[in-house]
């Protein structure tokens, strides 16, 4: 038998209870029968059907992917839109997720260069009215290690596909008031196209696979942004 580290975050640590589990495992279970095993364990995580998504050592796998004693698992429902290396391009500049306000224009110093004709940034804001329900807060949730491994990624991608200069991204955990800014990324080019495009493509891509979630607190209630169009369980 292999012992292995679970994770949930969002609503699967709100549907089973848990943050963190340890389970054992006979040899050559693939992280999909692992996920069937905690649907059959927590009946209530069984809403998200096949949205969830299944990561090992902080890197996305298929659920056919064996793990190996050890490993550490992560099951990934949807994002609210997933390390340092001595190889990262030089245009990747501080890539961060912190509890503090974001500071845009320290941001734009960042990517600010000579070779640059051109900064690109964009800011993603509370607002207050949102389908329909006045929202009072935002609060994001993130699996660290992995969101910054991904985001480094989606930096690295976007000069591979752009001529950039520089790029840097902060995105805020915790509470986030109306008008703060939750997200911010700024681009750096010789050519406005470039930083314009890289710019877009980040923030679009870090929406799709950064394993970062959005609880919207709202008059009346709460609903987790990007996990809403699971089924929840019938006692809710």
């Amino acid at each position: 038998m292999n012992k292995f580290t679970i994770k949930l975050f969002a609503t699967l640590r709100e549907r089973a209870h848990a943050a963190e589990l340890t389970r054992e495992f006979p040899d050559g279970t693939t992280v999909g029968e692992i996920w069937m095993h905690l649907v059959g364990e927590f009946p209530a995580l069984g809403g998200h059907h096949n949205s969830v998504g299944f990561a090992v050592n902080q890197e996305y796998v298929e659920g056919s992917f064996k793990p190996r004693m050890g490993d550490e698992i992560a099951f990934i429902p949807p994002v609210s839109g997933g390390a340092d290396g001595t190889d990262t391009p030089a245009y990747v500049g501080k890539i961060t997720i912190g509890r503090h306000p974001i500071d845009l224009a320290a941001l734009e110093r960042e990517v600010a260069d000579p070779a640059a004709g051109a900064i690109v940034s964009f800011a993603g804001t509370t607002r207050r009215d949102n389908a329909g329900r006045v929202v009072i807060r935002l609060e994001y949730e993130a699996y660290e290690p992995m969101a910054l491994s991904e985001m480094r990624k989606l930096a690295v991608e976007s000069g591979a596909r752009w001529k950039i200069v520089r790029i840097a991204i902060a995105h805020r955990i915790g509470v986030v008031e109306i008008g703060e800014t939750s997200v911010a990324i700024a681009v750096s080019a010789a050519h406005r196209a470039e930083a314009f495009e890289a710019c877009r493509f980040a923030i679009d891509r870090l929406k799709e696979i950064v394993p970062i979630w959005k609880k919207e607190h709202f008059e009346g209630g709460e609903v987790w942004i990007g996990c809403q169009t699971s089924h929840p369980p019938a006692h809710e």
